[in-house]
């Protein structure tokens, strides 16, 4: 069995990556990994080819608690927890709660974002153009087709294997099963069972209680084999976690902001309440960020003040925000010029990582002008984790025009429905938006 993100020669691999960007002194053990024939470079899709033998694995364990005890630096400038957080932000911005009619079109537009983007996911942006080129749709303005594409171009860039049949144009009925949505429903749930009190060991008793296990990936994958291991939290996300910065948190936690219309620093304190599971330091920030897009996307007029008043959660001098400012920044160039300078800067990453994927988000949002095609075909356009960042994309754009402004080529093909695994089964859109209307009125009483 190729299990993913979960073997221990792979997350090896990863976890020389993330040691050594946290400042451990990784020589030693990378040498003797090395010297018994590992591999030290991680497999791009959560697994390499080949399981390692018995011996190697055995090894790839001792060396990762080897790692585990190694003592990572402190960083003053990006801290885990919330107080030292805090005391790094600035005032928060005082925005104004308008209508509660963007909801509705929050859910929709992160629904049609992540659409566009799943069957590319993984894709690299070369592939990305080559596939749109060869079916006459570059750039993209509409959904992929698999119709008149040559073979060689498909054998050269497959599509997503678990999207294809789904999420192409001439196969989509409604939107099929994706984390970026299965997260947004579970965060309701939470809501509605724990308001807006709940604790991190809350967010892990809802994912063992609802979430299958072969529905979380990367980070997620981990904490929830590190839930049933009985680790406690935070160690829940980081012992043997080499993905606890990537972009897993990021994707969780919308509805916190969609349930706190204007007020940034409380959709970022339960995005971090719920992130600390599996994330640290700039996971965590990614996560805060994100819900402060959503929150503010309830009330703001324009994206530039959405994305002002979503920085004020994010430590200044934090790796995520200098990646935040740089998409925002790339915003003065032409579409390929800016992906050329965001890929230079954040292409030795991993396509899942937090850091240049949040650049891309923030790239699409301040390019596409307010506009939703344009907005999350240029989030799909730059590669990487494409279904993800589209999907906060839209959901802050859709917020902003709401459903009838989005266009119905992108509304459309949703036939207002969600596919999940999830308890209760397939979801319609207006019933989750209602959902999320009401817990914004228990808020407000």
């Amino acid at each position: 069995m190729r299990l993913t993100w979960a073997q221990p020669e792979d997350l090896l691999a990863h976890e020389f990556v993330q040691s050594a960007v946290e400042g451990r002194d990784i020589d030693r053990t990378w040498a003797r990994w090395s010297a018994a024939g590992g591999d030290p470079n991680p497999a791009v899709s959560g697994a390499g080819p080949h399981p390692a033998p018995p011996a190697l694995r055995a090894l790839a364990r001792e060396l990762l608690d080897e790692l585990a005890a190694l003592p990572t630096p402190d960083d003053p400038d990006e801290p885990d927890d919330w107080d030292a957080i805090l005391a790094l932000l600035p005032p928060a911005p005082d925005l104004r709660l308008s209508d509660k009619d963007r909801i509705l079109g929050a859910w929709t537009g992160r629904a049609a974002g992540c659409l566009l983007g799943k069957p590319v996911e993984k894709i690299p942006r070369e592939g990305i153009e080559e596939i749109l080129r060869a079916t006459g749709r570059w750039p993209l303005d509409q959904w992929f087709t698999a119709v008149g594409l040559p073979d060689d171009v498909a054998a050269r860039w497959p599509w997503n294997r678990r999207s294809a049949a789904t999420s192409l144009a001439e196969n989509i009925n409604g939107m099929p099963e994706d984390d970026d949505l299965n997260y947004a429903m579970l965060a309701l749930t939470l809501l509605e069972t724990h308001d807006r009190g709940f604790t991190t060991e809350d967010v892990a008793q809802l994912w063992l209680d609802n979430l299958p296990a072969g529905r979380v990936f990367t980070a997620e994958r981990v904490a929830y084999r590190n839930l049933l291991d009985a680790r406690p939290v935070p160690e829940t996300a980081t012992h043997h976690n080499p993905f606890r910065e990537w972009i897993g948190a990021l994707i969780r936690t919308d509805v916190f902001g969609w349930v706190s219309p204007g007020d940034v620093r409380a959709a970022a304190r339960l995005a971090w309440t719920d992130a600390r599971l599996s994330h640290t330091r700039n996971g965590v920030y990614g996560a805060m960020w994100a819900a402060a897009l959503a929150s503010a996307a309830m009330v703001c007029g324009t994206v530039e003040e959405v994305l002002d008043a979503a920085e004020t959660v994010i430590p200044p001098r934090s790796r995520l925000a200098r990646a935040v400012r740089f998409g925002r920044e790339a915003a003065r160039y032409d579409v390929p010029a800016a992906l050329d300078r965001l890929h230079g800067e954040y292409g030795d990453l991993h396509w899942v990582h937090v850091l240049n994927n949040a650049a891309v988000i923030a790239y699409a949002l301040a390019k596409g002008g307010g506009e939703f095609g344009p907005s999350v075909s240029i989030a799909v356009t730059a590669g990487w984790d494409t279904d993800s960042a589209a999907a906060t994309v839209g959901g802050v754009v859709g917020a902003l025009l709401g459903v009838d402004e989005m266009g119905t080529q992108w509304t459309k093909p949703l036939d207002g429905r969600i596919a999940t695994s999830l308890p209760g089964g397939e979801q319609r859109i207006v019933d989750l938006a209602a959902r999320t209307a009401a817990l914004v009125s228990r808020r407000d009483t």
